[in-house]
């Protein structure tokens, strides 16, 4: 295989190197979306670093693809490839908290639910996505939308460094004080730049949440959508909600002859004192009757979990996004609509509220633009059985393309697809110029190619 051997790969490297020849071969090039079936010559599952830079090494001599793979949750399926490399970090999950210092710091393969549980012993937090299950790294680098964000800020707002193997196998530090144009890129800009073993954080206090979800009928999403849209503009920063269509699924809290409908959905986080939470979730029962509701105080973790069972490895995926200024009356019209017609119990539509923390951050500080949107809207088509792709797919795109007009050019590229790479440019707006740049510097040949990519 070119200048080095499988030989010598395994030779250095600390973790375990499959081939297609081993009997552990197909568990180690399976990923999350299983619409995704691709054979790579050579799953690494890194232990540390130094294996980490030895696939990157493997992979540049020998002229082959290379997919990193982290928490595995790339919905295009850029955690794996043809006939090449997978460096495979799911095995680097350890996450050390600093409490003096309010931060901590996760290994590249570190799920949210491992830094969760880490930080929650300490009473401590920083924004995290929506699923425990979803990987750390790679809602980092796209920016890091969760429930959070209005008072913290994204995931990448709240990086203070990270550990990066470049293309030419080196191990970097990027931060304000090193190789900060690096630093700078990481934030929003996916995996151009290199694998990024470790990230460190900056942690708040925030322990125990009070909210959940609250469902509405579907006649009332419109003024459900509406009545939000007014209210999130003003509302206080530790409230993070976000509304949605959903299937409901069969839980205790939703009468029994209702299971499998149809339903609008607000899923609320108080990050307040506890003590005003009900208070604080008063608004979403004024916009219209709420047919059912599980809401209240619990731990930080629980509700970053709470959907983790709708959302099991294995599932077809298709997903589209957009960025929002505004919920319009006529993008309502498409979302009420289309998000009825879901057709998955697996299947949502999430529309995320980005104003707040998020807002106060520059455009230009960090690679992630959109700093003036004031909604990440994803259409993420999720559901078992093969046989209903083309059916699904085309359902997620005929909403994505009745939502476009009324939405920003560009969208968030953790929720994009593997067909959206002619909207990079847009994504990042008048900073994708930057962005080429430090991909000269630091990928001239493109290596980290498998992603939503920018060309040097």
């Amino acid at each position: 295989m070119g200048k080095l051997s499988i030989e010598q790969l395994r030779e250095r490297v600390r973790g375990v190197v499959t081939t297609p020849d081993d009997d552990a071969y197909d568990e180690a090039r399976k990923v999350y979306n299983a619409m995704i079936d691709r054979r790579p010559a050579v799953v690494v599952r890194c232990v540390n670093a130094g294996d980490v830079m030895a696939a990157v090494d493997f992979a540049r001599e020998n002229e082959l693809d290379l997919a990193v793979r982290g928490g595995g949750h790339s919905v295009p399926g850029f955690g794996t490839c043809d006939g090449g490399v997978v460096a495979d970090l799911s095995g680097m999950r350890g996450v050390r908290v600093d409490p003096a210092r309010r931060t901590a710091r996760a290994e590249g393969g570190a799920t949210w639910g491992d830094f969760n549980a880490a930080t929650h012993a300490f009473g401590l937090a920083t924004t995290g996505g929506i699923i425990s299950t979803t990987g750390v790294g790679g809602l980092t680098l796209g920016g890091g939308i969760g429930y959070l964000s209005r008072s913290l800020g994204l995931s990448c707002d709240n990086l203070i460094s990270a550990d990066v193997v470049t293309a030419d196998g080196r191990l970097l530090v990027a931060s304000e004080e090193e190789h900060d144009d690096l630093f700078w890129a990481l934030r929003g800009g996916g995996g151009n730049f290199g694998a990024v073993t470790s990230f460190e954080f900056r942690l708040s206090p925030v322990k125990d949440i009070y909210g959940g979800p609250m469902l509405y009928e579907l006649e009332d999403a419109a003024t459900v959508l509406r009545s939000f849209n007014d209210y999130i503009t003003d509302a206080p920063e530790e409230l993070g909600a976000f509304p949605a269509f959903q299937l409901a699924p069969p839980l205790p809290f939703i009468p029994e002859n209702r299971h499998g409908d149809p339903f609008a959905l607000i899923v609320s986080c108080w990050a307040g004192p506890l003590e005003e939470g009900e208070r604080a979730l008063q608004a979403f029962h004024d916009f219209a009757p709420v047919v059912a509701e599980h809401v209240g105080p619990m731990p930080y973790p629980a509700l970053n979990s709470a959907f983790d069972a709708l959302v099991p490895p294995g599932l077809q995926h298709y997903w589209k996004a957009n960025f929002v200024t505004e919920l319009s009356d006529a993008a309502i019209a498409a979302h009420t609509q289309h998000g009825p017609r879901l057709p998955a119990l697996n299947s949502t539509v999430h529309i995320y509220p980005i104003n707040g923390a998020c807002h106060r951050v520059a455009p230009e500080a960090t690679a992630f633009a959109y700093r003036d949107a004031s909604f990440a809207t994803v259409i993420a088509g999720m559901w078992p059985e093969p046989a209903d792709n083309e059916a699904n797919i085309a359902w997620v795109r005929d909403y994505y393309e009745a939502t476009a007009p009324h939405s920003e050019e560009g969208g968030y590229i953790n929720f994009m697809a593997d067909d959206d790479q002619d909207r990079i440019r847009a994504n990042y707006k008048t900073n994708y110029d930057r962005l080429v740049e430090v991909k000269r510097n630091y990928d001239p040949g493109n290596l980290f190619h498998l992603n939503q990519n920018i060309k040097p």
